[in-house]
C-alpha cells in the first residue's frame, strides 16, 4: 500500500497581518501534481486543516475547491481528513456524508451509539480501482489526553487513551486476515519529538508516550508537530511529516510531504518531496548585526525579491532607537519584500564581566541579592538598575520578616 502523509495545512493563517492565500493555493495546486505522479492508494491529512476553528467562507472554498481538483487529478485515490486541535470537529464533519461521494472520509470526532463508541467510524478498509484490498487506516481525530473515551467503566482516566489506541488496533487486526498494512492515523504529540519552531502556548503541547498508541500498525501518520522527522525509538515506523508552509519564522527547516510505501509488515519506504513557497520567510541577516548595519543590507535588498521579511538586529543598549521602523518601512517603499517585524538581540557581556560557572561554595557566600544580579547579567545582558535592586532588597526583607 502507497501513502501520500500530509497534516498541518493551517489554511486561512495570516503571517503579520498579509494574506497567505496565494501560498495555501499554490500548495494545493502542488499536492495534486504529487498525487498524479506518485499514484497513492491513499492520501491521509492528520489534521489541521484550518488555522482557525471559525475559517472564512473564502478558507472554506480554498479547501473545498482544491480538494475537489486533488479528486479530479486522481479520481482513484482515497482520501481521509482527521481533525486537529485547531479545527472544529463539527465544521469539519458537517459535510462528511457528501465528501464520501469524491473518496473523501472525515473524520472530527468520537461517536457514541447507544452508549458506546462507534469504533467502525475509525477503521477504513482501502481498496484499489478493481476492488482488492490494500490495507486499513485507522482514522484518530484530534483528542487531548485527558478527554479520551471510556470503553469500559473499569479503565482508569489515565489509561483511557492507550486502551482507545489498542481497542481499534484489535479490532482492525481481527478483520485483517489476509495481513495487510495497518495504517494509523493521529494528531498529538509524542515525547521526545524535535519541537524546534513549534509555539508551546498555541494550541496545547501536552505529550503522550508513543507506547501508548498500542501495537500492530505498520505506520503512524503523525500531525500537530510542525518539524518533520521520523519518532525516535518507532523502527521508523512513526512519522511526523511536518507542515508544509512555514506558521512561523523559526520553522527553518525543509517542509514537504512524505511518501510511504509498506510492503506487508515490513519496516516503511519513506521518501519525501519538497514543496515550494513562492513567498518565503527570510531573516535578514542571518546573524544579529547592529541595526545601521542591517539597515544598509536591507536597503540593498533586491527590489524585485518576493519575501516576507525579519529583520535580526543586535542592540547595544536597552531599546530600538524611537524611529526605527519608520526608518525600515522608507527602506522596503517600492520593494517587493514584505516587512513583518523586527527580532532584537541583546549584546553579549564583555568576557571580562562573563563570569565563570561558581561552585556551591561560592554560592553559599553571596547574599541572596547578589544572586539575583548574576542572574539578571546573564539573562538581560546588562546590569539591574538601582531601582530593581532596591525592589530586590524590599522582597527579601519582607520574606526574611515572614519567615524569620
Amino acid at each position: 500500500m502507497k501513502i501520500l502523509h500530509t497534516s498541518d495545512w493551517h489554511l486561512g493563517h495570516s503571517l503579520y497581518n498579509y494574506d497567505r492565500t496565494a501560498e495555501q493555493q499554490a500548495f494545493l495546486e502542488q499536492l495534486a501534481r504529487i498525487a498524479v505522479t506518485e499514484e497513492p492508494d491513499v492520501l491521509v491529512v492528520s489534521g489541521d486543516i484550518y488555522h482557525y476553528s471559525t475559517p472564512s467562507a473564502a478558507t472554506q472554498k480554498m479547501y473545498t475547491e482544491g480538494m475537489l481538483h486533488i479528486h479530479r487529478a486522481c479520481p482513484e485515490m482515497r482520501m481521509i481528513v482527521t481533525a486537529g486541535n485547531h479545527d472544529s470537529s463539527s465544521k469539519l464533519e458537517i459535510d462528511s456524508s457528501l465528501w464520501k461521494h469524491f473518496g473523501v472520509n472525515v473524520v472530527g470526532s468520537i461517536e457514541r451509539c447507544q452508549e458506546k463508541v462507534n469504533l467502525e467510524k475509525h477503521i477504513l478498509e482501502i481498496k484499489d480501482k478493481e476492488g482488492n484490498r490494500k490495507g486499513y487506516v485507522i482514522a484518530v481525530p484530534h483528542i487531548y489526553p485527558q478527554n479520551f473515551p471510556a470503553l469500559d467503566a473499569d479503565t482508569p482516566r489515565e489509561e483511557r487513551a492507550s486502551r482507545f489506541f489498542q481497542t481499534l488496533l484489535d479490532e482492525t487486526r481481527k478483520r485483517n486476515t489476509e495481513g495487510l498494512p495497518i495504517v494509523l492515523m493521529a494528531h498529538l504529540t509524542i515525547e521526545g519529538s524535535d519541537r524546534t519552531g513549534h509555539s508551546e502556548s498555541i494550541g496545547g503541547i501536552e505529550s503522550i508516550g508513543l507506547r501508548e498508541l498500542g501495537e500492530g500498525y505498520d505506520y503512524l501518520a503523525l500531525g500537530h508537530i510542525h518539524c518533520p522527522q521520523e519518532v525516535k525509538g518507532s523502527n521508523r515506523r512513526a512519522r511526523y511529516c511536518g507542515t508544509p508552509l512555514p506558521v512561523s519564522f523559526d520553522e527553518t527547516y525543509p517542509h514537504s510531504v512524505s511518501i510511504i510505501e509498506l510492503d506487508g509488515h515490513e519496516e516503511p519506504q519513506i521518501r519525501t518531496v519538497k514543496i515550494e513557497n513562492p513567498i518565503p520567510l527570510v531573516t535578514l541577516p542571518r546573524e544579529p548585526k547592529p541595526f545601521e548595519e542591517v539597515l544598509k543590507e536591507l536597503e540593498e535588498y533586491p527590489a524585485d525579491k518576493q519575501v516576507y521579511l525579519r529583520l535580526n538586529v543586535l542592540l547595544d543598549g536597552n531599546y530600538l532607537a524611537p524611529d526605527c521602523h519608520e526608518r525600515v518601512l522608507n527602506a522596503t517603499k517600492g520593494k517587493a519584500c514584505k516587512y513583518c517585524y523586527i527580532k532584537s538581540t541583546r549584546e553579549k557581556l564583555t568576557a571580562e564581566t562573563d563570569k565563570k560557572h561558581l561552585s556551591i561554595q561560592e554560592i553559599q557566600a553571596k547574599s541572596p541579592l547578589d544572586i539575583a544580579k548574576l542572574y539578571y547579567r546573564e539573562t538581560e545582558g546588562e546590569e539591574m538598575d538601582e531601582e530593581l535592586c532596591e525592589l530586590m532588597s524590599e522582597v527579601l526583607r519582607q520574606v526574611k520578616n515572614n519567615h524569620p
